[in-house]
């Protein structure tokens, strides 16, 4: 099982990804996994379940939502992002429904909305 991020941990990496995203400047690998890790961290907290795959490569993937268990192969409900548009969901500043009309998140299955679960509260 994955270390677990503690809160001040990942806030801290949240803060540190919007202020590079504020100047403009690309965030540090190591502050952006952290950040990414605790927010997958707080959906499997939040959503427990596994039923839905969410990936965030190459930082990071978990399985979340109940309903029917995946064990091999391709999951039927996979979701799919980069790490600046997930932080975004699931942070609030951006809107699952925009992120999906503008083709940076990609879902399959019925299944595959997290609508109901962002944003988290880190």
């Amino acid at each position: 099982m994955p270390r677990k991020i503690d809160t001040v941990a990942g806030r801290a990496a949240l803060t540190a990804v919007a202020d590079a995203v504020a100047a403009e400047a690309k965030p540090g690998r190591t502050e952006l996994a952290t950040a990414v890790r605790y927010l997958l961290q707080l959906l499997a907290e939040k959503a427990p379940g596994h039923a839905v795959e969410v990936r965030v490569p190459p930082f990071g993937a978990v399985q979340v939502i109940e309903g029917p268990r995946h064990t091999r192969g391709t999951p039927p409900n996979v979701v799919e992002t980069d790490a600046l548009t997930w932080i975004a969901l699931a942070t609030g500043t951006e809107k699952w429904a925009d992120a999906a009309a503008s083709g940076r998140i990609l879902a399959s299955g019925v299944r595959a909305d997290l609508t109901a679960v962002l944003p988290l509260r880190p």
